[in-house]
């Protein structure tokens, strides 16, 4: 697939030689790259030509990194209890000046890419308006401290946001082709808006976040309960490549249902109180759940007032309704104000796609929603989540 690799003249700088960007433009250099450097700290390395001033660092410069901090306040990095502090998105402060400094001294040839992790949506909002001379590409990495160099060789994926341009998209090929030259992998490499990509890396930490926190439920459990080795039983799970550590159920659509999913979290949340854990990560996934539907209903009303359902059944080709999620999101259009109204009802104004195998015929004037985005994207078909 891939012919042996020259490592080109590219001339890459990196702005910020902390925790992240030193150990990256370090393993850079030992590829054969050409690197400069600028921290306000003006770090010493044996490897990465340091420079004293941002200017002097980016000067000539094909690809420029931007890998400074995006911190919190003192008392949020989880070293100490912090669910009880009012919620705070990341501190922006420096990442803003950088930018602004760089916009000051680049060129339109000069590639811009930021590499700090932001939440969804700042790029577009605060972000990208500090560089008008220029396209800032969002590059997120997946590293974990200890193993910072050997990650950013071996990535598990390359994340590129862009705002689409045309001029952002010859920029997203170049910096795609620095890792195909830079990485030992071939990683896949996933492109997307500004907020796919910030969606990915944020999302892709909590995910870890949140298994973490369910492996170690179940370890209190087994403490709690006894006569239980949480190693038996996470080691069970593990092995469960079908649903669990798969693809599966990583489609967003329609929310889960039937005779065992809603009750088991309903029950777990029985046990957690029972056995006096002090907490319960199943009210919040049920909590989630109801108000996922509620959202979801809201965005249908939009549409109309008369709604019809393709399915009452919690999954499709069977016929139960037990724990249905269809019947759920009609029972908040009906609280919201809508109508459920029969799929044969010539007043129906709005048809809602409940399966993703679901085939709709919908006549003339009558909407379809497809929460699956899978649906011939028609006129009448409006998509939830896109």
């Amino acid at each position: 697939m891939f012919g042996p690799r020259t490592i080109y003249a590219t001339k890459l700088a990196f702005i910020g030689l902390g925790k992240l960007g030193l150990p990256c433009a370090e393993a850079y250099v030992k590829k054969g790259f050409d690197v400069s450097g600028y921290d306000i700290k003006n770090v010493s390395t044996n490897f990465v030509t340091s420079f004293l001033s941002l200017e002097g660092a980016i000067k000539d410069r094909e690809l420029i990194f931007v890998a400074v901090p995006t911190p919190h306040d003192a008392g949020y990095d989880g070293s100490t209890p912090s669910s009880h502090l009012p919620v705070k998105d990341f501190d922006y402060k420096i990442v803003k000046q950088t930018l602004k400094e760089i916009n000051d001294c680049i060129t339109e040839k000069q590639t811009v890419v930021l590499i700090s992790t932001v939440l969804p949506g700042t790029i577009r909002r605060e972000l990208a308006p500090l560089l008008p001379n220029n396209v800032l590409l969002y590059n997120p990495y997946l590293i974990a401290m200890g193993s910072v160099e050997s990650d950013a060789m071996n990535p598990e994926m390359i994340m590129i946001g862009s705002n689409k341009s045309p001029w952002s998209k010859l920029k997203v090929e170049q910096l795609e082709s620095f890792y195909n030259q830079a990485c030992d992998n071939f990683p896949r490499v996933e492109i997307g808006t500004w907020e796919e990509i910030e969606s990915m890396k944020i999302f892709y930490n909590t995910f870890i976040s949140n298994k973490l926190s369910l492996v170690n439920m179940i370890q209190d459990v087994a403490n709690k309960l006894g006569n239980m080795n949480v190693d038996k039983v996470t080691q069970g799970l593990a092995k469960s490549t079908k649903r669990i550590t798969s693809s599966a159920y990583m489609k967003a659509g329609m929310g889960d249902g039937g005779a065992c999913h809603p009750r088991d979290n309903i029950a777990l949340r029985h046990l957690a109180k029972n056995l006096e854990l002090g907490y319960d990560l199943f009210e919040s996934i049920m909590t989630a759940r109801e108000q996922q539907a509620k959202n979801m209903a809201t965005a249908i009303l939009k549409h109309g007032k008369k709604i019809s359902f393709s399915s009452n059944t919690y999954k499709p080709q069977v016929d139960q309704t037990d724990g249905s999620y269809s019947l759920l999101v009609q029972f908040y259009i009906k609280q919201l104000g809508g109508d459920v109204v029969d799929l044969a009802n010539d007043s129906a104004e709005v048809v809602v796609r409940v399966h993703e195998t679901d085939d709709i015929t919908a006549t003339a004037g009558i909407i379809i929603f497809d929460p699956w985005r899978t649906y011939p994207n028609a006129n009448n078909v409006v998509y939830y989540g896109k």
